[in-house]
């Protein structure tokens, strides 16, 4: 009988063994989710990628948008350890509800704001003062309440004194990539767009920048939201977001860092 016994105890032993062997193996990743405004895409994409394969055990889950509605999202309970916004606006709502990890923002990027027009458009003006004329008709905006690009192009119209006249003309999209396959697609005449989002389409030709006194400067700010179950992964993405091998791949989709 105490054969028996201790046979059952060493079995019993090795079999927890294996198990906590098997569940070190089967380790989950740590999910981030990041928050990013939609005309990050690209750029963020790529960093993803390469974040992944140096990290192996972190797997990047993007959601893209308008920082309006991803800063309402985050208000909301929405799961986000890292939010990157357009705009210094809607960070600084967040901020001020107390949201941001302490310590965490940063302004990572700037960009600039373009006029384009299809490819293959005849369509040629040398100010965005003509925008008020009779030679366009739609223009493509970002809805300005929610979106980043919309609220720059208010702020340039209105600085030219054409606000009225364009409104007249405006449709209004969901984010700067809704305004940018508009005009691909030949559904606008013109839109407003970052130079980066112009830059990833080959539907599309630039022409015009806006003026830099004519809006505010274009930031994007990034901060670890104060929710996050996943604290030191989410501070450690971030932070890579403005080392070099980073940097290096928002400079190649047009981005400037700061």
């Amino acid at each position: 009988m105490k054969r028996q016994g201790w046979f059952y105890l060493l079995l019993l032993l090795a079999v927890m063994g294996l198990g906590g062997c098997s569940s070190e193996r089967e380790k989950p990743q740590t999910e981030i989710y990041v928050s990013a405004a939609a005309s990050l895409t690209d750029a963020l994409q790529n960093i993803g990628t390469k974040y992944e394969a140096e990290n192996p055990s972190v797997k990047i889950i993007y959601n893209f948008g308008s920082s309006g509605a991803l800063q309402t999202q985050i208000e909301q309970g929405a799961p986000a350890d890292v939010f990157i916004s357009a705009a210094p606006k809607q960070m600084d709502a967040l901020e001020e509800k107390g949201l941001l990890l302490e310590g965490t923002r940063q302004d990572l990027l700037a960009n600039e704001v373009v006029l384009i027009v299809p490819k293959d458009s005849p369509l040629t003006i040398s100010s965005l003062s003509e925008l008020a004329g009779t030679a366009v008709g739609k223009i493509a905006l970002g809805e300005p309440k929610g979106v980043p690009v919309g609220q720059y192009a208010g702020q340039i119209f209105k600085s030219l004194g054409i606000e009225a006249a364009v409104t007249s003309k405006a449709v209004y999209a969901s984010d700067v990539r809704q305004v940018l396959a508009w005009v691909e697609a030949g559904e606008a005449d013109c839109g407003l767009v970052y130079a980066t989002d112009a830059a990833v389409s080959d539907k599309v030709r630039v022409l015009l920048k806006a003026p830099p006194a004519s809006h505010k400067e274009v930031v994007y700010p990034v901060a670890v939201i104060n929710s996050t179950q996943q604290e030191r992964a989410a501070r450690d993405f971030a932070a890579y977001l403005g080392c070099e091998s980073a940097k290096n791949i928002f400079k190649e989709f047009g981005f400037t860092v700061k």
